[in-house]
């Protein structure tokens, strides 16, 4: 064999042990981790059991604060039963920027100064227990 025979040969031997290494990876076992702002990153899920544990693991208190009563980054939650129904809401932290062109979301651009992330990474059902929780706040 010549040099660069040798040279391509142990290239891919090496790309080969990488790629079996990565596939006997468990990915189910790495830890999630939050983007500056505490949000998730995109195609995250999270393990968290309660509609509060969902909630403090999304970040949600970083903006609606922790009683979910609002800050200067996000407005109060409760009472959210009046502007939604449950199956409006799901669709709603799944993309919010689809509603945006409301009054009332307008009104809330020019207040606060982050937007709504989108958690369409998240599974529906998890979406579905912070949904009942809210609407159950009053």
């Amino acid at each position: 064999m010549t040099k660069p025979q040798i040279w391509v040969a142990a290239f891919l031997g090496l790309f080969l042990i990488l790629f079996l290494l990565e596939k006997s990876t468990n990915r189910s076992d790495l830890q999630e981790t939050s983007t500056p702002g505490g949000m998730p990153q995109l195609g995250q899920t999270t393990q968290a059991s309660t509609p509060q544990d969902l909630i403090s693991s999304l970040g949600c208190t970083s903006c609606h604060g922790a009683d979910l009563t609002g800050t200067k980054m996000g407005p109060n939650i409760h009472g959210v039963k009046q502007y939604w129904s449950r199956d409006n809401l799901i669709n709603y932290l799944r993309n919010p920027s689809s509603y945006m062109s409301s009054d009332r979301f307008k009104s809330y651009k020019a207040k606060y100064q982050i937007m709504m992330p989108p958690f369409n990474n998240i599974d529906v059902k998890n979406l579905g227990k912070i949904a009942d929780y809210l609407l159950k706040l009053k």
